[in-house]
């Protein structure tokens, strides 16, 4: 999960897995896979870097799995 920060200033927790896009015209409006759409104050750029990171946080497995696989 990544966090966005709505415009009242109250902070959501959103899978990143259903943004479909991220346009800023100008303010930034995240569009789901299910069409709905929000408004929030974070910029594309930082939500792209939450996506980012969350993607890095899930795909890599941990160290001591592979560290145990055996060739």
């Amino acid at each position: 999960m990544i966090f966005v920060t709505r415009t009242n200033g109250s902070k959501l927790y959103l899978n990143p897995e259903l943004i479909q896009s991220v346009e800023a015209t100008p303010d930034t409006v995240v569009t789901l896979t299910n069409n709905k759409k929000l408004i929030v104050r974070d910029t594309p750029q930082e939500i792209a870097e939450r996506f980012i990171e969350y993607r890095r946080k899930t795909l890599v497995p941990p160290a001591s799995a592979s560290a145990g696989a055996s060739s």
